[in-house]
């Protein structure tokens, strides 16, 4: 366990991805590491990240990216980017 709901780290994504606001991404490293500036290790949060990223996604509320195309999140192998809708 690590401490961090579904929903914190949603809303942690949402938050990160309106920071940069549209038209740009975020790493979901980047939103492992605000969670865990604590300083506790953040690599073993990235697989609840993915799977928030990819029920917001799922939802229309992010997408999510590789290689700036749009991906369907079930089928993301491998480095993805998540950012807000373009509409």
């Amino acid at each position: 366990m690590n401490g961090f709901s579904d929903e914190d780290i949603a809303a942690c994504i949402l938050a990160l991805c309106r920071e940069r606001g549209v038209g740009k991404t975020i790493c979901p490293s980047e939103v492992a590491r605000r969670l865990t500036s604590d300083g506790s290790d953040w690599r073993s949060l990235m697989p609840d990240v993915r799977a928030a990223a990819a029920a917001l996604a799922r939802d229309g509320r992010v997408v999510v990216l590789q290689k700036g195309v749009a991906i369907d999140p079930g089928a993301a192998r491998g480095p993805i980017r998540l950012g807000l809708p373009s509409s």
